[in-house]
């Protein structure tokens, strides 16, 4: 009978915005991720948890030591937000729309549209990127032909899908995707190996324990590499995971060769250009309503293609590479 009525008790109790914040604040102390506090939150209240995007913005305040858990007093005037919130925004996930960054920022998207266009910013691939690059944006001619001479890369990257509804609450899963692309000249071409597959939300620490996985399969898949001392040349953007602290000091550790990425640039990576566009097709109209519904999709699609359609997103690379030498890391189409 006891437990009979504590469960009525949960099914009549209505949390309310700011007993809701205060949860979000208890694992912010406890150093849970925004999305980890999102998905306790909807385990435990459903319909009545804070939407992913609003579980992060109140990190974001948190971490600006902002505690203020009541609603601040607002006036007629609109809303107004500093460039650098924005830019802040962007750095973090550069692929966020209109939409989620007007939700973030409490304005409407017109608003963000007018502040994304002083500062220069436009639409490329899907991501936010300058309008027009700046010399000190662009990376060595010198340095780039150097992918011409090698015949050993790693290459990867991650990409947000909005496609996961639970209890009509959709948030954002991130698919990150590694090819351990072992690329050499040859009369057939080039040959690339397998894909390996990870769902993570990634952070610092989880970007370094992929490369630590990534290590080990590439020991137990490529040792011939180690037995002649080959250097594993990693192609990756300048996304903060990638360019962290704790990363560049364990690529170091490796004595892996981090090859010069364009800033902001969405065309060089196979992931970017070849994986993840023919993907986001597949999920155009498509809606799951758990985690395990969408790790079952991807997996029957990447199990649906054959290796030669990994081998196209590989084959050109160099042609990509050529054009990246040609414009001086300057956008191309």
């Amino acid at each position: 009978q006891s437990n009979f009525l504590l469960v009525l008790k949960m099914s009549i109790f209505v949390p309310n915005k700011v007993y809701l914040r205060g949860i979000l604040l208890h694992y912010f102390i406890q150093t849970k991720s925004a999305a980890e506090a999102h998905r306790i939150l909807v385990q435990t209240y459903g319909d009545n948890a804070l939407s992913d995007t609003t579980c992060r913005d109140w990190f974001r305040r948190f971490k600006n030591n902002d505690f203020q858990l009541e609603d601040k007093e607002r006036s007629g005037a609109p809303k107004k937000f500093q460039d650098k919130e924005l830019e802040q925004l962007l750095d973090e996930d550069p692929s966020q729309t209109l939409s989620e960054l007007g939700k973030i920022l409490h304005v409407d998207e017109s608003t963000v549209s007018k502040r994304l266009k002083g500062l220069g910013m436009i639409q490329k691939q899907g991501h936010w990127v300058p309008y027009e690059l700046k010399p000190r944006t662009t990376a060595s001619t010198a340095e780039k032909k150097r992918f011409f001479s090698s015949h050993r890369i790693v290459t990867g990257d991650e990409k947000w899908f909005s496609n996961l509804q639970l209890k009509r609450i959709e948030f954002l899963f991130r698919l990150m995707v590694t090819m351990l692309c072992r690329i050499r000249h040859a009369e057939t071409g080039f040959d690339a190996s397998k894909i390996m597959i990870f769902n993570l939300r990634i952070k610092n620490v989880r970007h370094r324990l992929q490369l630590m996985r990534l290590n080990q399969a590439l020991k137990e898949k490529r040792p011939l590499y180690a037995q002649r001392h080959d250097k594993v040349i990693l192609l990756h953007d300048n996304a903060r995971p990638h360019v962290a602290k704790p990363v560049k000091t364990y690529l170091e550790t490796l004595k892996w060769e981090v090859l010069p990425h364009p800033l902001y640039s969405p065309d060089i990576a196979p992931s970017d250009f070849h994986l993840f566009r023919s993907m986001a097709h597949g999920l155009a109209d498509r809606r799951f309503h758990s985690y395990e519904e969408a790790q079952k999709w991807i997996d029957s699609w990447i199990a649906s293609k054959d290796m030669s359609f990994f081998r196209r997103g590989i084959h050109v690379l160099p042609e990509r590479w050529e054009k990246v030498v040609s414009s001086d890391g300057q956008y191309f189409k």
